[in-house]
């Protein structure tokens, strides 16, 4: 009997011979494929190599003919040359008072200046030139102002840099005395990095005084007509290409087959309960740690005119993974709030369920499409993954979709026997490829199905040849490459890698360990979701690999997709070593794959394909073990999403330990597999039982996954009802329906004046007030010089980052403490933080060197308003601290006026401290503690720890007046938003960055303290972010802030960014353009 591929070849062959209209038909799309299918993978091979149309930015200076000090802060750090010619007599206006730098591209007050930039400064009697903390060439400044002198020149160049005094010469102790007074620095990129062009000097620029700078905008580029012509010719022969191969399918005489199932648009109760979990989870669920990162990225690059990485890598392009992040973009044109910008991932959950339960269930064979448990496994392993990992901005939701697509792809080429399915396969396959770096895990899909499909190609070049089935296959391989170099060049991207891989983080294969190390420490990287999801994916996979190779395949399987699901899901793993960073949030692309591998192993472990109820008792004995591990840890989620959930910092509980509770249980599911193994080891006979219960219990896998989806949805639905009225990602993503879509900023409030709110003393002067009721031990002065804060958190070792030890990680920014050159009013020289006016705010410490003494302090009587101006004042009480000490140590007593001129207290409060020790804090505590019917208060603070790291310091207390950030900040002045904040503050504008140059920011927002010390080695110097810029250009001050109705929570922090040179002005760049070829290259990339 003649097979079923025996008969197809049979009747195509009749087919094709017996109508000679068809058979031309054939022969011209035999050409067509072949002619189009080479050009266009001829044209998406070449669009990296044509010429593109970049704009070109020089920054000349002085401008205005004018010595002024101009901000112009590179994106990429330093120039690709520089050029400076100055007049040796404008040095004559160095010898001012205070006037010590002629011109740097750097502000000389910066702690890094020297370092990292250009000076040519006045240093005691000589005028050098350094760049890089290296002094290039020297002249005596006596010398310089003498008539021999003509002018100063410096250039820079990747390779060296040079500069000279020009008619001067050596001396005769100098290693070639007469010759020209010149240096040259090489062997290492000199060139200096440049924020600006800033001078002490003022008035009229003389002749002959210039700077030219030529600014690195190799990625701000579009495509010349050429090119355009060309990647449009691309696409149009991919697609007469894929016609044509089509074309050359239907020679199988068999009818067109329905693209969607069937049962596609029908909804049974499953899918309304998968819909209903996702549609709430995205209101109310956990977002992932780069939102911000990403929603900046493409908030700011339509004004680029690229994407760029905005945070590191000094502006390169996203590319070749930025392709998503563009749509992104064009999504965000309607508003930037979190549920209108997180519906494209919304989309794609419900999109991975239906391909998941109408594309992949029913081809993983009969068993799988009927059983109920195979489903609801399937869902709920689905959300398990789903829920913690893709619900957010992140390349991984579009990345479980694209796998599966691929897989149905391929497979339905198997199934058909057809090659445009494949060709497809490959165009889905390369855009999730290169949607992100885990991305890579696609390409499983292709890779499992090679045999099968070597067999499909091998039967129809007996018909058509091999050309004609392969060359639209390139094309449909290759097409991707027009939309990724659509406007870049093949020499940019090859820089920008190399530059990504120097800076990292680049880890290596053989460092996955840390992605696993991740998963198993207690934070939300190894929270209680994301180590489940893990788990229970690799119980899975475990439980289908082994069913399969001892039975052969899954018994009521289809062999052939069940192997390549399992092993797509593998290849993933495998090919997941190879992406630079390992986090565990990269396993959110194995959701789709979870749903499928979880239908598998509800099958594979029923009565009817195991029948061992020894083995099924062990196997419910591993579920519970795996719940029991991934029980201990932390209910925790990333920064906001964290905000009132229970048990974000412990492990679950309820009278016991939720994970002891688990472990006790497999104990005893592993006493019975026991008993069943020594007393009653036999086979189940007959069939397995049809009660609802059986078939519940009979999928342990399934029931585990979705009660960790209960604990999860309940969890952060309890944090958003225990947070009410306060704020929370639920009660917020709820209000934007609303129209109230700036998140945070409408409940972070603000005090701008902290001196406007300070209480006033009812007898004694404000300078004597605050030691007027008793003190011992403490003192104006009593503060130590640095009170910069203990870090939170230790540094990985995991090699991901190379940490600036400079860094300033911001949230103590300004509150580091330090000495002032002038007395306070009570004699302090210590520096206030928030803005404290030191002429009207008295600070008393306890700290000493040496001995160590008992302190103690009771303050004077602070008037209360009254109960109309209470009203009207703000809602906290408010005291600036700092120090290490119990909160019970520092209190404020209350009393009514008869109490107060009794001396005898009415009460005391004490107050949350927020902040991290000993750097300045603001102590806070809710105004309606105090009784309404008290007028008075006064500090009281105790100090009888005699250990020496142990001091308190206090300034007077305060009732702030407050403004919501919102109304502070605003939608209008740019702002430096931390990538960890970008999704809760949709309402405030990144600076953006154009031709090169970065735009000066006013405001920065932090997260909080945890999360501004993880993120900001992201953004450093060392990094090539934009920390490396702000660090050298401005000055940050934090401005006191709160969370509305949450008043003890460190939402995070809000700094004040001032320049240096306070009349500096934006400068204006000399725009041109040029054509360039794929492969031109102005420079190396500096790597900062």
């Amino acid at each position: 009997m003649a097979t079923e591929a025996t008969r197809r070849e049979q009747l195509a062959s009749s087919f094709v011979n017996t109508t000679g209209d068809d058979g031309a038909k054939y022969r011209t799309a035999r050409l067509v494929a072949v002619v189009a299918g080479l050009l266009g993978a001829l044209l998406a091979l070449a669009t990296p190599l044509l010429p593109v149309k970049q704009t070109t930015a020089q920054l000349n200076w002085p401008q205005n003919g004018v010595f002024s000090s101009v901000e112009a802060p590179l994106i990429g750090y330093v120039a690709t040359d520089l050029n400076i010619s100055v007049p040796c007599q404008a040095a004559a206006g160095l010898t001012g008072n205070g006037k010590t730098v002629l011109l740097s591209t750097v502000p000389k007050q910066a702690p890094k200046a020297v370092d990292r930039g250009l000076l040519m400064e006045r240093i005691n009697d000589d005028l050098v030139l350094i760049v890089r903390n290296v002094p290039v060439v020297v002249a005596p400044l006596s010398q310089v102002l003498s008539g021999a002198c003509q002018k100063v020149v410096f250039t820079a160049h990747a390779d060296r840099v040079t500069g000279e005094f020009v008619g001067l010469t050596q001396g005769p102790n100098a290693e070639h005395p007469g010759s020209p007074l010149r240096g040259e620095k090489s062997g290492y990129d000199f060139r200096p990095q440049i924020v600006g062009v800033f001078t002490d000097l003022s008035g009229p620029a003389p002749p002959g005084l210039t700077f030219s700078a030529t600014v690195d905008t190799r990625y701000s580029s579009s495509p010349t007509t050429l090119k355009m012509a060309a990647m449009l010719l691309g696409v149009a022969s991919t697609i007469a290409a894929l016609i044509a191969l089509h074309v050359l399918d239907t020679s199988d005489g068999t009818r067109h087959r329905r693209f969607l199932p069937s049962r596609w648009w029908s909804v049974t109760g499953l899918d309304g309960l998968v819909t209903l979990v996702l549609v709430w989870w995205h209101f109310v669920g956990a977002n992932t740690a780069d939102d911000g990162y990403i929603l900046t990225m493409a908030r700011v690059s339509e004004h680029a005119g690229y994407m760029a990485n905005y945070y590191r890598w000094l502006g390169t392009p996203e590319a070749p993974f930025g392709w998503y992040y563009d749509l992104l973009a064009l999504w965000a044109h309607v508003t930037t709030a979190s549920i209108w910008m997180r519906l494209p991932t919304l989309i794609m959950a419900l999109a991975c369920w239906w391909v998941t339960s109408r594309e992949v269930i029913p081809r993983l064979g009969h068993a799988v499409k009927t059983s109920r448990a195979a489903a609801w496994t399937a869902a709920g392993m689905f959300l398990a993954v789903w829920l913690p990992l893709d619900n957010g901005l992140r390349p991984e939701p579009i990345i479980a979709v694209g796998i599966l697509l691929t897989w149905c792809s391929v497979e339905r080429a198997v199934a058909t026997s057809r090659l445009l399915p494949v060709a497809v396969a490959c165009i889905i396959g390369a855009l999730t490829l290169f949607s992100g770096p885990t991305g890579i895990a696609s390409i499983g899909a292709l890779l499992v199905a090679i045999g099968p499909l070597r067999t499909i190609v091998h039967r129809r070049s007996r018909q058509f040849g091999v050309l004609p089935l392969l060359a639209p296959i390139l094309a449909a391989v290759t097409v991707t490459g027009i939309l990724i170099f659509r406007d870049q060049t093949l020499a940019g991207e090859l820089q920008a890698t190399a530059l990504k891989r120097a800076l990292g983080p680049s880890l290596s294969w053989f460092d996955e360990h840390l992605r696993y190390e991740r998963l198993f420490m207690a934070s939300p990287d190894g929270s209680v979701a994301r180590r489940f999801a893990l788990l229970a994916l690799l119980v899975a996979l475990a439980v289908s690999v082994a069913m399969s190779l001892r039975k052969g395949r899954i018994p009521g399987t289809a062999a052939g997709p069940s192997r390549r699901i399992v092993g797509i899901t593998i290849i993933s793993f495998i090919a997941m070593m190879f992406t630079p960073t390992k986090w565990t949030h990269h396993f959110g692309v194995f959701a789709g794959l979870a749903g499928s591998l979880g239908a598998l192993a509800a099958v594979a472990v029923t009565s009817a394909a195991m029948r061992s109820r020894r083995n099924r008792t062990m196997f419910a004995a591993v579920v519970l073990f795996m719940v029991a591990l991934s029980l201990a840890s932390v209910n925790g989620w990333w920064y906001v999403s964290n905000f009132g959930v229970p048990w974000s910092n412990a492990f679950p509980q309820w009278h016991f330990g939720f994970t002891t509770v688990a472990l006790g249980l497999t104990v005893l599911v592993l006493l019975l597999a026991a008993w069943f193994h020594f007393v009653n080891n036999g086979d189940d006979a007959g069939p397995p039982s049809q009660s609802r219960f059986a078939r519940i219990i009979s999928s342990p896998l399934g029931i585990a996954a979705w009660a960790l989806v209960f604990f999860e949805v309940l969890s952060l639905t309890l944090g958003m009802t225990e947070q009410y009225p306060a704020w929370s990602v639920g009660r917020s993503n709820l209000q934007a329906l609303t129209g109230r879509t700036c998140g945070l900023a409408n409940d972070v409030l603000v005090e701008q004046d902290p001196n406007a709110g300070m209480l006033q003393p009812v007898s004694v002067p404000v300078k004597d007030a605050l030691d007027a009721g008793y003190e011992e031990g403490f003192d104006p002065n009593g503060i130590p010089a640095n009170v910069s804060a203990d870090p939170v958190m230790e540094r990985p070792g995991d090699r991901s980052f190379a940490y600036d030890d400079g860094l300033t990680t911001g949230s103590e920014a300004g509150t580091e403490g330090g000495t002032t050159p002038a007395p306070g009013i009570n004699g302090s020289r210590a520096r206030l933080p928030y803005n404290l006016d030191p002429a009207r705010t008295p600070v008393l410490g306890s700290w000493r060197s040496g001995p160590q003494v008992p302190s103690q302090l009771r303050s004077a009587w602070y008037r209360l308003p009254d109960h109309a101006a209470r009203d009207q004042a703000g809602p906290l009480l408010v005291l600036s601290a700092a120090g290490r000490f119990n909160p019970g140590e520092v209190q404020v007593q209350w009393a009514t006026d008869e109490q107060a001129a009794a001396n005898k207290p009415g009460g005391a409060t004490g107050f949350a401290d927020v902040g991290a020790s000993p750097a300045w804090r603001n102590l806070r505590a809710p105004l309606a503690a105090v009784p309404r019917d008290a007028t008075q208060i006064r500090v009281v603070v105790t100090d009888d720890d005699l250990a020496p790291q142990h001091w308190i310091a206090v300034t007077p207390p305060r009732i702030p007046r407050l403004d919501t950030l919102q109304d502070v900040v605003g939608s209008t002045q740019p702002v430096f938003l931390d990538w960890l904040v970008g999704l809760a503050f949709p309402c405030q504008r990144p600076f953006g960055h154009l031709n090169g140059v970065v735009e000066v920011p006013k405001w920065r927002i932090l997260p909080d303290r945890f999360g501004a010390e993880a993120n900001s080695p992201v953004m450093d110097h060392n990094g090539g972010g934009p920390l490396g810029i702000s660090e050298l250009l401005l000055r940050a001050n934090t401005v006191s802030s709160y969370l509305k109705d949450d008043w003890s929570r460190d939402w995070g922090a809000l700094q004040q960014l001032t320049p240096y040179y306070p009349n500096e002005q934006p400068a204006r760049l000399d725009l041109g353009s040029a054509t360039r070829s794929g492969l031109w290259s102005p420079a190396p990339l500096r790597r900062s």
